[in-house]
């Protein structure tokens, strides 16, 4: 017997159908030729982006050879149908001015047509780590199904669905890097434990200085536990002199402490006027 692909062993597991006896599922399915203008994107479909030089070679390829695998697809009203797997398929056939493609009509409820549609882009791996982080939790939250569960039902192993549903958690800004790609999973994990505000500023960090993942572990842990060595309690005195010389120059002032008695001391300025009226008060 053929060995039984991921998708089919996870709907299996879904449905609570047997393995053994594949042909049982589907058997009203028909397959035809449909034309595009009567299909239209699926409302469960989880990928908010598609890659467009991706879609270019998928059109290329379709000019050349046509559509090879079916569309899945259920009818929502007459002449009328949704695409529950496939839409890729379907936008690079319009791309390359083809007027109809081959279907697979399935009569299916909202569930199934969530499952498929969920399945089907989690295991072609063409979700960005968001997108299959919402796509598992989803599936979580519809069907009541537990972190194993639901690996087993998308091929992962339980480890890798609790770390990406995890990045949920991200605050929205991480999210969006992570989905542009200025960030990685690794390092997206690994900012998890800061609250947001850290989160943004060690992931520009990380970007400015284009840092690995254990560099970013690194980050993280001081970020996480700053040594009390390293914080230098300000000199009340030196406050008092702060101070008095910001309100004598009218102008941001700051001392910074050196080793010992020493030290520096910095004046702001922000026109040339403003350094002219500071050097005046200075010689008066």
């Amino acid at each position: 017997m053929a060995k039984k692909s991921k998708l089919g062993r996870g709907l299996d597991i879904l449905l609570g159908q047997s393995v053994e006896n594949p042909a049982r599922a589907h058997t009203n399915d028909k397959l035809v030729q449909m034309q595009l203008d009567r299909l239209q994107r699926g409302q469960f479909q989880p990928r908010s982006k598609f890659d467009g030089s991706k879609l270019d070679e998928l059109t290329q390829s379709i000019a050349s050879q046509g559509v090879i695998q079916p569309l899945v697809v259920r009818e929502i009203s007459a002449n009328q149908y949704e695409i529950i797997a496939g839409e890729r398929r379907w936008r690079a056939a319009k791309q390359a001015g083809l007027e109809e493609v081959p279907v697979v009509i399935r009569n299916i409820d909202d569930q199934m047509a969530l499952a498929i549609a969920l399945i089907e882009n989690i295991q072609r791996e063409s979700l960005t780590p968001i997108e299959e982080a919402k796509a598992l939790s989803k599936l979580i939250q519809d069907f009541n199904m537990t972190h194993e569960e639901v690996s087993k039902v998308v091929g992962r192993s339980r480890s890798a669905v609790s770390n990406l549903l995890r990045l949920l958690k991200l605050s929205d800004a991480i999210k969006t890097m992570l989905e542009s790609g200025e960030i990685d999973m690794g390092h997206a994990r690994t900012l998890l434990p800061l609250p947001d505000d850290l989160q943004i500023q060690l992931a520009q960090e990380i970007v400015a200085r284009g840092l690995s993942v254990r560099q970013t572990e690194v980050l993280v842990k001081q970020a996480l536990n700053p040594n009390p060595k390293n914080i230098k309690k300000p000199n009340p005195q030196w406050l008092e002199m702060t101070e008095s010389i910001s309100k004598r120059l009218n102008s941001k002032a700051e001392i910074k402490p050196g080793k010992g008695d020493t030290g520096k001391i910095i004046i702001h300025f922000d026109s040339k006027e403003s350094l002219d009226n500071i050097f005046k008060k200075i010689k008066d």
